[in-house]
């Protein structure tokens, strides 16, 4: 089978998405843990680190939607769609109130996820893609929900 078919994803690929929810899980969890005056510095790496995620997520899309036709209207939207995550990411850290930059930062991941399954569905994503995507953003939504809380009760 063409690995790009397969429904598991490789395993480099899962590795790497699984590590990189160390910032994301220990950010959420830092908020409750660590002393009140650290809280500032934890909300802004966890927002930062997002943010980041948000960008690589977006190049992600740009670079599947360069490997198809040039011709291909689809493809097209995709490459278009593929600055949104960045913008969304910059908008939430460059002065937005944490209030508002959490929601914001959890609707980009959902939506991106949503691109993804797109992808997929396009075939320009290999169709192991949802397999890996769907626990990351799952851990990803729950930590950022947990750090939003944890920002109210700070």
């Amino acid at each position: 089978m063409h690995p790009f078919n397969a429904t598991t994803p490789p395993r480099l690929a899962s590795l790497l998405g699984y590590a990189g929810l160390v910032p994301f899980v220990s950010g959420a969890l830092g908020l409750w843990l660590t002393p009140l005056a650290w809280r500032p510095f934890v909300l802004d790496a966890l927002l930062d680190y997002a943010a980041v995620i948000l960008a690589f997520m977006g190049a992600i899309h740009w670079g599947l939607a360069m490997r198809a036709e040039a011709s291909d209207t689809r493809a097209n939207m995709q490459l278009g769609l593929s600055v949104l995550p960045p913008l969304l990411g910059w908008l939430a850290v460059a002065g937005l109130p944490i209030m508002l930059a959490f929601p914001l930062m959890l609707l980009a991941f959902i939506a991106l996820y949503l691109a993804d399954l797109r992808a997929v569905k396009l075939g320009l994503a290999p169709c192991w893609y949802p397999a890996l995507r769907r626990p990351l953003t799952v851990v990803v939504s729950l930590s950022l929900v947990l750090a939003w809380i944890g920002a109210f009760a700070a």
